[in-house]
């Protein structure tokens, strides 16, 4: 089984539980901004709300994705007010004919005063712990 790992953050939450699910599935965890060019099973795509959707740059980066070489997106995030980015991610991902995975991992993520240190080595442990059912 091939795993990549990419992952849009602003705040660097995302990034951390991009590396706690990417070390576990001993892979690197990149930026969108890498893309994705290598044959991969299964995609572990982290992300988040801004402004009440996903970024123009996470829509874009699914949009260039081929269904040739990604088999599955597994979604994963954090956020401090709304819950799962999964409805949009899987509503991106179909217009490039690539399915989601019914299965994601989502926590709150520290933004200004709300949820202060969050992830935390709990919500990391439990994106390792996550990640590590599709090995």
């Amino acid at each position: 089984m091939k795993f990549a790992v990419r992952y849009y953050t602003k705040t660097g939450n995302t990034k951390r539980l991009a590396e706690a699910v990417a070390n576990e599935l001993g892979v690197e965890a990149l930026p969108i901004s890498e893309g994705l060019n290598e044959q991969t099973d299964i995609l572990f795509l982290g992300n988040s709300y801004y402004a009440f959707t996903i970024d123009p740059e996470v829509r874009t980066f699914i949009a260039g994705l081929s269904k040739d070489k990604v088999g599955k997106i597994v979604n994963f995030g954090s956020a401090a007010l709304l819950n799962s980015t999964y409805k949009k991610v899987k509503a991106e991902a179909a217009k490039v004919g690539i399915p989601v995975d019914e299965k994601e991992f989502h926590c709150k993520g520290e933004f200004k005063a709300l949820h202060k240190g969050r992830p935390n080595e709990d919500d990391l442990k439990a994106a390792r712990e996550f990640a590590r059912q599709y090995k």
